[in-house]
């Protein structure tokens, strides 16, 4: 099999591992009012579950991409599919908050393993194409919920939320398994090739073409980069709106009142809520790699201020509009649609700036800022609770989006430039060094 055939193979082998975690995250909102209507625990305890869900599968992911980096992809993709099947075998039983954490918990670290796995090897396989290899695994992440969305809500109303979390767990834990065996690194990840050092600066270099030039940077000298935690707090950010959203969204829509209206679009009738699910997950795998194919080209910083600017003002226009069923369909699709995008955006400049010999540990930090974005899913409950609306929520959530479009261009821009401009000199001298050799012995 040919190089070309086999990297294509991989990607497609990590987005149906991908696509097997998503309903772990993107699923979830539709089992919080059936678990609270059968046992009686309210909406805020149930959601801790979510956030325990969302801090395991980001906080872990450092010791996790070290040992992705170590042991390749196969083993822990394998091991990560035990684990999703384990969680919601566990949750399918779950009589008490404590054990419905305890799944949650173990789901988290399974989907860390099978994320930071996939989306390494994609970014190892492509570097060439880092934004769109990068996009396309996360787009099974994002999209993959999509295609059993109907069938577990099916499944809940007809069976219960406890079959449906059973089976679905076993039947993902399965291919996750079985799809693992086929994964591989590609050889000599570290640096497959070379090319001539370009004297003309960062700005005539594509993103895609930075794995050649600069140096790899290990993940104690990232930690001490002022433009990783400039990274990583846009990220917050932007993750906190979108998690919110995420795990609110059936929420939301029944206190507006729109929920079960039937909403016609695209010659296709559903109760709102159900129209807004599908839709949904559907932009939010597209937006991922087409905003990284988009970054690819025009550059990361430039297509972040695009699709966060879109956000914020996706989310403003929502707060007025969220009461009228056609628009909270229309409008949920553009959040969700620009906020996809930090799935690719981000784990490709985090390798553009940082290098591909420890992209899955590198982005491993970079991604728990996921984490710190969960911990304020919790707090627009209560925030909702004291204003008695979401509207406070939804302005909260377009003001962050706005700032990190603003941080994006004008302050992420410039410092980048200026550290891999270091990165390049420092890539020059070690290829200047391995030239000369060692020096001769005296």
């Amino acid at each position: 099999m040919s190089a070309l055939r086999l990297r294509w193979g991989q990607l497609i082998i990590g987005i149906l591992c991908m696509v097997m975690i998503a309903n772990l995250q993107y699923g979830w909102t539709l089992f919080v009012l059936p678990i609270g209507k059968a046992t009686g625990w309210s909406r805020a305890a149930i959601q801790v579950a979510f956030t325990v869900f969302v801090l395991c599968e980001t906080w872990l992911l450092p010791l996790e991409g070290y040992v992705i980096d170590r042991i390749g992809p196969k083993l822990t993709v394998c091991a990560g599919g035990v684990l999703i099947g384990a969680a919601w075998v566990l949750d399918s039983v779950a009589a008490s908050l404590s054990v419905l954490y305890v799944g949650s918990a173990l789901g988290g670290v399974g989907s860390g393993f099978i994320y930071g796995a996939t989306v390494g090897n994609a970014i190892k396989w492509f570097p060439d194409r880092r934004g769109l290899a990068a996009g396309l695994t996360a787009a099974g992440f994002g999209a993959g919920s999509a295609i059993t969305l109907v069938p577990v809500s099916n499944m809940i109303a007809r069976s219960g939320y406890q079959h449906a979390f059973l089976f679905f767990g076993l039947l993902q834990g399965i291919v996750v398994v079985i799809a693992a065996q086929l994964l591989r690194p590609p050889p000599g990840a570290d640096r497959s090739r070379t090319t001539p050092l370009s004297s003309s600066g960062m700005t005539a270099v594509r993103p895609s073409r930075l794995h050649d030039i600069t140096r790899d940077y290990r993940p104690g000298e990232v930690a001490r980069e002022p433009v990783f935690w400039l990274m990583y707090l846009m990220f917050v950010l932007v993750g906190a709106g979108g998690l919110m959203a995420t795990a609110q969204l059936s929420v939301i829509a029944t206190d507006f009142g729109v929920a079960k209206t039937p909403v016609t679009l695209l010659f296709l009738t559903m109760p709102a809520l159900t129209f807004a699910l599908a839709i949904d997950r559907v932009l939010n795998g597209l937006a991922r790699p087409f905003f990284g194919w988009v970054s690819d080209h025009i550059g990361r910083e430039n297509t972040m201020f695009i699709a966060f600017l879109l956000e914020g003002l996706g989310i403003l226009v929502l707060a007025w509009q969220a009461a009228n069923p056609v628009a909270f369909v229309v409008l949920t699709g553009v959040v969700f649609f620009a906020w996809g995008e930090i799935y690719s955006l981000f784990p490709a400049t985090c390798g553009d700036t940082f290098g591909r010999k420890f992209a899955a540990t590198n982005y491993g930090l970079l991604y728990t800022a996921k984490g710190t974005a969960a911990l304020l899913v919790p707090l627009a409950s209560l925030l909702r609770e004291a204003t008695g609306t979401w509207l406070a929520v939804l302005y909260l959530a377009a003001g962050v989006n706005l700032l990190a479009a603003v941080l994006a261009l004008f302050v992420l821009k410039p410092l980048r430039r200026a550290f891999i401009g270091r990165s390049m000199t420092a890539r020059a001298e070690e290829r200047i060094a391995a030239a000369r050799g060692p020096l001769p012995s005296v």
